[in-house]
């Protein structure tokens, strides 16, 4: 029978041993047991009160859910991602298993896959995603080093297009586009495509958009579905682009596509899914959306009719800078009394262009006491779209 000193000094060297493979288990997404050998190292078990025990286990569940919770957020954006980069229902393992399978053992790494297959992988990949891709390892960071190069030069294009500490100049901006996009970086394409499109060259534009929308990048769907939209013949073309941009989370897309199902714009009128994608889009910050869902609920189109709903949307497009939601807002609030928030919101309209509401303005003026009126007019001159202090 070991002597009660052993027993205390075999539980001590378990303790660090528990530490590692509860570590271990965290990655792997399983909650680990339950050990007080495990906090043992930093405090005497037979000193220990039972209320400082249950303290002591309380904070190891905390933790453990809370590592749990985290692991469950991992695997649905690992779920999101791998959607939206590996379509027909491929998983990168499953992808990784068929083009290592054919290569040889001995080169069986990702420096050896062909440019065409990393441009797919990765040429999406926005900055912190590729950064993060080349930590992995020194084979990943070797075979990224193309799409890393291609991202440098996208910020010195646009450091000459936006004239960001040098002089503004469009040829070298284009210049460092082109060179980025011949690596093989998406969002370089997209920047090349725009600038294009700025010059009048808008069959190049569209071509880049093209190239960087087959590697499945949003922003260029959305840009190839805007310049099809243009070209009444390739309506449902672009149609369908905008449709995969907003399913992949691109806000404009959404609410574009949204437009589209509403007018019948190269598909079939269905104001249901319209009024769907409009909450979606206005969910994810688009003022026009947020406007467009307002005249949804208050019109009852493609959507049960709710007053409360309208004016809560509508004063969230007013807040996010949109000039008619502005106008809208403006006009409920003087029905409803409050005349010197009502003038906040018609003078930012009325600073904007919308036209209809001057007169309304001129008037609240007139009515309200002087210190009203600069209160009024000073938080207009401090708006800010998106700031909800804006008007305390």
């Amino acid at each position: 029978m070991p002597s009660r000193e052993l027993q205390s000094q075999s539980q001590h060297d378990q303790a660090p041993r528990d530490r590692e493979r509860e570590r271990h288990l965290v990655h792997e997404n399983v909650t680990p047991f339950n050990n007080i050998s495990a906090i043992e190292p930093f405090v005497n078990r037979r000193s220990l009160s039972n209320r400082e025990v249950s303290r002591k286990l309380g904070e190891e569940q905390s933790l453990q859910k809370r590592f749990w919770r985290e692991g469950q957020d991992n695997r649905k954006k690992a779920e999101s991602t791998s959607a939206l980069y590996w379509p027909n229902n491929e998983t990168p393992s499953s992808f990784f298993s068929g083009v290592l399978a054919q290569t040889s053992s001995s080169s069986a790494d990702f420096t050896h896959l062909p440019f065409d297959v990393l441009q797919r992988i990765a040429g999406a990949f926005s900055w912190p995603d590729l950064w993060a891709a080349t930590c992995t390892c020194k084979l990943w960071s070797k075979a990224l080093a193309p799409l890393r190069e291609g991202m440098l030069l996208l910020h010195w294009g646009k450091m000459f297009k936006h004239g960001r500490g040098v002089a503004r100049n469009w040829d070298k901006a284009l210049e460092s586009f082109r060179k980025g996009a011949a690596h093989g970086c998406a969002p370089a394409m997209v920047d090349a495509g725009l600038l294009l499109w700025e010059l009048g060259k808008r069959d190049e534009g569209i071509k880049w958009y093209k190239q960087a929308a087959e590697l499945k990048y949003p922003a260029a769907m959305c840009n190839l579905g805007l310049a099809y939209l243009q070209e009444t013949s390739s309506s449902v073309e672009a149609v369908k682009w905008l449709e995969e941009a907003a399913v992949a989370g691109h806000v404009r897309a959404q609410y574009s596509f949204g437009l589209c199902l509403q007018q019948g714009r190269g598909v079939e009128c269905n104001l249901p899914r319209a009024a769907w994608w409009y909450l979606r889009a206005a969910e994810g910050g688009s003022s026009r959306a947020m406007y467009n869902v307002a005249l949804c609920f208050r019109t009852g189109e493609g959507i049960t009719r709710n007053y409360n709903e309208a004016k809560r949307w509508m004063r969230r497009a007013a807040m996010a800078g949109h000039r008619k939601a502005q106008f809208e807002h403006g006009l409920t609030l003087f029905a409803e009394g409050d005349g010197g928030l009502a003038l906040v919101f018609l003078e930012l309209a009325t600073r904007a262009g919308e036209s209809g509401a001057t007169h309304i303005r001129d008037a609240l003026l007139m009515q309200l006491s002087p210190k009203l009126r600069c209160h009024a007019l000073s938080c207009a001159d401090n708006f800010q779209p998106g700031n909800k202090r804006n008007h305390r």
